[in-house]
């Protein structure tokens, strides 16, 4: 690695990087304000949450694949697959060998915090903004398999249950769930170069477009009003913090680093900003769901989220130096 092209290129993607980043929080800020305004309650997140993950996620995943039919970004896409895939199974292998905390309830809450990353509401945003629709293709896929991971692994780790005795019922949520269903929707239109009526494409694009200002305002909302306490006095907080937004994404983004010349130097980027997140808001719904530690899961949820203020520009910057992605003309 050329050092002296590092230096040259890190600070301008840094400050990139950093100017987008605090775009989002911006918009957390609103979100706060509405929570100490009572122009939002708990119930009306609720119901923005529910519209983000049924409604919301499978109408950006389909939008993204609007777009005319290419073999290399088919042969791109099963990539990131195969690598989100990978790197979620490493992360399973990693929080069930080093999240040990006697408490059940508690250990299950770290061991997803530490596997599962905000990649659809905040990746998707800035893989939007940093590396355009391209970005957002492949940020996509991530967001799939999270998913699928969620609703297999997270809901039997959750649920106390061993995975190998789900029910039909349960297998079916595992298959069937908003990300599936966006790729089995709009994969078929972009391996047919199918574009969708405008009376069908339109309602798609605009509630594609709610995903960044919608996932900001309930981010914004619960940081208003998280308890930091029990993340402060848990050991195992710290360390699901720093695997979650340092750890693993510096180890994917050297697991890459190596095949930067045999890669899409954007779908490799996309990867990292996801990985990058921080804990995944789902966390904290399955905690409540299955009346787990929610005061850790909320608290390492808004933690994560304030300290990516500073990592994810870092990480995402150096992915983008050390991966060869350049920012086009306009971009941002």
């Amino acid at each position: 690695m050329d050092i002296s092209i590092l230096r040259t290129i890190l600070p301008g993607d840094l400050a990139l990087v950093a100017t987008q980043v605090g775009v989002l929080f911006a918009l957390m800020a609103v979100g706060a304000v509405c929570r100490r305004t009572r122009l939002l309650d708990d119930a009306a997140v609720r119901g923005i949450v529910n519209v983000l993950v049924l409604v919301v996620t499978p109408a950006l995943i389909v939008h993204c694949f609007q777009r005319d039919f290419d073999p290399s970004k088919l042969a791109a896409l099963g990539t990131a697959f195969g690598i989100a895939f990978a790197a979620h199974l490493a992360l399973i292998a990693a929080a069930t060998l080093l999240m040990r905390t006697p408490a059940a309830d508690t250990r299950c809450v770290l061991r997803l915090a530490t596997v599962f990353s905000n990649a659809g509401f905040m990746g998707i945003p800035l893989e939007n903004a940093l590396f355009g629709p391209d970005g957002v293709f492949y940020g996509v896929v991530y967001v799939v398999v999270f998913n699928v991971m969620m609703w297999s692994w997270g809901f039997c780790t959750m649920k106390g249950v061993d995975i190998r005795r789900l029910g039909r019922a349960q297998l079916l949520t595992v298959l069937v769930n908003p990300g599936t269903v966006g790729i089995a929707l709009g994969l078929p239109l972009f391996l047919g170069s199918v574009r969708l009526p405008e009376v069908v494409g339109r309602p798609v694009a605009f509630l594609s477009d709610l995903n960044t200002p919608l996932a900001m305002l309930v981010i914004g909302y619960h940081l208003a009003g998280a308890r930091l306490g029990p993340v402060l006095r848990s050991g195992g907080a710290y360390l699901a913090a720093a695997i979650r937004l340092v750890v693993y994404p510096l180890l994917l983004l050297a697991a890459l680093y190596p095949l930067r010349t045999h890669l899409d130097a954007t779908m490799a980027c996309a990867l990292v900003t996801a990985a990058s997140a921080p804990v995944a808001a789902m966390v904290s719904m399955f905690a409540a769901k299955f009346d787990r530690d929610v005061d850790m899961s909320v608290g390492l949820v808004s933690g994560t989220t304030l300290l990516s203020i500073v990592t994810m520009p870092a990480v995402i910057a150096l992915a983008m130096a050390l991966l060869g992605f350049a920012p086009r003309a306009g971009m941002c």
